[in-house]
């Protein structure tokens, strides 16, 4: 996956990744067009399929809605990486199918550098600063999940092979 580098802080809960008034729609693209909307306006008009979402501590904390997951589907982003994830957040994005990665080292990447991420080994390579992180790889189950598109999805595929 490659793409630029949206940053964002720490404790970006699911109101900033879909403000709570456009909970009245539930399918991405539509959610998509509101995504980070009072926290980065530029957000839904300027980001790119492949982008990726980079941010500090307790990234998805707040609700428990699905809908901030699905917007982020919804907007293309790749995937998102953070120091660290609210619990809840990081379930409903595998089950939603986006990659999520922790990596201790967002503090060392900034808005709008170029992002080589490898989901399989959580290596993320810098190519604006030609530096390379190690994120916390998704176990290989976890990946299939994200690679079917997220968890009905992946339920239906192992039904279907039976």
């Amino acid at each position: 996956m490659k793409g630029r580098a949206w940053k964002f802080g720490d404790d970006v809960d699911t109101d900033a990744v879909i403000p709570g008034r456009y909970l009245i729609f539930n399918t991405p693209g539509e959610l998509a067009k509101y995504t980070f909307e009072g926290v980065r306006p530029d957000f839904a008009k300027n980001v790119h399929e492949n982008d990726i979402v980079v941010a500090g501590s307790n990234f998805g904390c707040g609700s428990s809605r699905e809908h901030a997951p699905l917007a982020l589907k919804g907007s293309k982003v790749s995937c998102v990486i953070a120091k660290s994830f609210a619990r809840i957040f990081f379930r409903n994005a595998i089950n939603i199918g986006v990659p999520v990665l922790e990596c201790p080292d967002t503090d060392k990447i900034d808005d709008g550098d170029e992002l080589e991420v490898d989901i399989s080994t959580g290596v993320i390579q810098n190519r604006t600063k030609g530096e390379t992180y190690q994120a916390t790889p998704l176990p290989d189950f976890v990946r299939e999940i994200v690679d079917e598109g997220g968890l009905i999805e992946y339920a239906r595929k192992l039904v279907s092979e039976r």
